[in-house]
């Protein structure tokens, strides 16, 4: 497989076959960011693309999902990106479920009718990073879009019958913002009720803007209690029909895996246990991203 740059996939594609459709990202201005800093945004060409898929029907015939990467793959012209999956499809017949990252930009540039001819080839989930339902905490990481802006683009994914997986990160807005980054960002999400909902805690990438701020003293990283009393502010605002909330990633101090809306309530009461020091959490050098 031909892989440039820095690959990254979501912790539940791990299992996947790993596709490079493009390299870097499109966007690539957010300050937490490290991901694809010094990297090109390109799209591989087809016959990259071709041999690849052609390698994977060869050496993955028992991956029953595989995953379009670096980060914004919906970016791809519609035509060519049904072209790849229409490929995917005849190569590897037996791919259930493929997935790609797509941001509030490249989902605007695409209808529901263009949404649901990806689905019909076998696109199955968008991952999406909302980050913050708080506009002042979008504008102040670069993210260049309103709460507004990816509300509207996650409802779009929900009603084309894909499934939508939505990531936000914990300590963003740092303290003085943490109360409002939490209440706009479960209003955000309920408003888009997606399928999953990814809750990452904020580690600081050197060479990143946020980073320098950090050294500078113009941004102060939470403390561990404090991110837990985030954590249960946004779920107590989060009001999904259906879905998972995990909270679960090697960044997080506290393990959660809660079915919504039937595991809301016992997940409050577990937060307030590991508040009340009766759990212990993850230590630093356990944490990663």
């Amino acid at each position: 497989m031909d892989y440039q740059g820095h690959i990254i996939r979501p912790p539940s594609e791990a299992g996947s076959i790993i596709l490079q459709v493009t390299v870097g990202c499109s966007h690539n201005k957010c300050t937490f960011c490290g991901a694809y800093k010094g990297q090109r945004f390109t799209i591989k060409n087809d016959d990259i693309l071709s041999r690849d898929i052609a390698f994977a029907a060869r050496h993955y015939r028992n991956r029953r999902r595989m995953f379009l990467c670096d980060g914004d793959v919906m970016i791809v012209p519609h035509q060519r990106l049904l072209r790849i999956l229409a490929e995917i499809r005849e190569i590897l017949p037996w791919i259930t479920r493929v997935g790609i990252y797509a941001n509030a930009k490249s989902l605007k540039c695409r209808t529901i009718q263009e949404l649901r001819e990806l689905k019909a080839l076998g696109l199955g989930i968008v991952y999406m990073g909302l980050e913050s339902g708080d506009d002042a905490t979008l504008e102040n990481v670069c993210k260049s879009v309103s709460s507004a802006d990816i509300i509207a683009q996650g409802r779009k994914v929900r009603q084309s019958g894909i499934k939508l997986n939505v990531t936000v990160i914990l300590g963003l807005a740092g303290p003085e913002r943490s109360d409002v980054h939490a209440r706009e960002t479960g209003r955000a999400l309920s408003d888009m009720n997606p399928d999953h909902v990814g809750a990452l805690t904020l580690m600081l990438i050197p060479g990143t803007s946020l980073h320098r701020d950090w050294e500078a003293g113009r941004f102060i990283l939470m403390e561990p209690k404090d991110l837990l009393k985030e954590l249960r502010t946004m779920i107590v605002h989060t009001h999904l029909s259906r879905g998972l909330f995990f909270a679960n990633h090697a960044s997080n101090y506290l393990p959660i895996r809660a079915r919504m809306p039937r595991d809301k309530e016992s997940t409050i009461r577990l937060i307030d246990c590991a508040l009340d020091e009766q759990i212990p959490l993850k230590p630093d050098w356990m944490r990663a991203l």
